[in-house]
């Protein structure tokens, strides 16, 4: 199995694959052009720092409230447009792609994922897509040691167990949690979010291994006292904790399922902060059931926000509500990022600096 790094595509072929069977059909990008009033839809609401350097650079469509557009109102909505930004939540998929008006040049996705955007379909329309990389590596980076803290030591049963009243004093036996020193971390891709999860990690006394696609430099694997392992199975089969951190692809969707669950050690704790596909619900629910998974730090879901409602009744699952960018910081960063590439593309005729497509 490859896992995809981040700037890769989402339809599963491999890049020559890809050009012997899709490249007649690719319609080249637009010639630059500068613009120098371009038009912007934004799909959601963002900080107030980024719309205000959005309507500075740009005649900025903003949101008004914080629900977001439909998406089935984005082609409508982009008439005249020359560019959009779109944060996840929001779908661009082959059919909307293909009813955006001519104008549009640029999508500016505000995430570091594009699953929500139909890469290809955007190629033969000659419309560049962007990501956000690096801006958010710290912060998401937080979220997973939270998830693991969490998880490992039974926040969400204590918090509860305060609020409602019911704690009757320090007892020998109360809310047992498992430690984190000497456990072994399996990390799987080690991009960037994952490679500084495991400088965390090495604080915590962790023992690091990792799977991914590509193997890091030997100096880097010293640096972090970070174990390869070749396979998949084999970082599995030794992982207390097991922390998500790859791309959803086609690929990778439903990386955990029963059997891969089956190969983590009696009492491992799995975290996600990547993408919530990359686990099959019912398989991970059933783990927890019978004990052979001890707990679960989640910040994604499949199909958010409509989550599988077992997953906030499970006394053993630690769950967010997609928080891993969630600082002032970061998100400020994503927008920032977001508009270094629509002044690229737009204003300045130029490659954009985050292109995925």
């Amino acid at each position: 199995m490859e896992l995809y790094a981040v700037n890769a595509f989402h339809d599963g072929l491999d890049p020559i694959t890809r050009r012997k069977t899709l490249g007649q059909n690719f319609i080249p990008l637009k010639e630059p052009t500068v613009i120098q009033r371009p038009t912007v839809l934004v799909t959601h609401r963002l900080p107030p720092s980024v719309e205000r350097r959005l309507d500075l650079e740009f005649d900025a469509r903003l949101r008004p409230k914080d629900e977001p557009l439909a998406d089935v109102s984005i082609p409508r909505s982009a008439e005249g447009a020359h560019g959009i930004v779109i944060a996840p939540g929001s779908l661009l998929n082959a059919d909307l792609i293909s009813a955006l008006p001519s104008t549009v040049r640029i999508v500016a996705a505000y995430s570091v994922g594009f699953e929500h955007i139909d890469i290809v379909a955007a190629r033969r329309r000659g419309i560049v897509v962007t990501n956000t990389p690096d801006v958010l590596t710290d912060a998401t980076a937080d979220i997973a040691m939270l998830l693991l803290l969490g998880a490992a030591r039974r926040v969400r049963e204590a918090d509860r167990l305060l609020r409602e009243g019911r704690w009757k004093g320090w007892r020998p036996t109360l809310l047992l949690g498992t430690g984190l020193f000497g456990k072994r971390l399996g990390i799987v891709g080690l991009g960037r979010i994952g490679r500084a999860v495991a400088r965390r990690a090495l604080g915590f006394g962790f023992e690091v291994q990792y799977h991914s696609r590509t193997r890091l430099a030997i100096g880097e694997e010293h640096e972090l006292r970070a174990t390869f392992c070749e396979s998949l199975d084999e970082l599995l089969r030794g992982s207390d904790f097991l922390s998500l951190h790859c791309p959803l692809t086609n690929d990778t969707r439903g990386l955990l399922n029963r059997q891969r669950l089956a190969l983590l050690p009696e009492g491992a704790i799995v975290v996600n902060t990547a993408r919530g596909g990359l686990i099959e619900d019912e398989a991970l629910l059933e783990a927890l059931a019978s004990g052979h998974v001890a707990a679960a730090g989640l910040d994604v879901f499949e199909g958010e926000p409509a989550l599988n409602p077992r997953y906030l009744s499970h006394d053993h699952v630690f769950p967010l509500p997609h928080l891993g960018s969630a600082t002032r910081e970061a998100r400020d960063a994503m927008g920032f990022c977001a508009i270094e590439n629509l002044v690229a593309v737009l204003k300045e005729g130029r490659e954009a600096p985050n292109r995925v497509n």
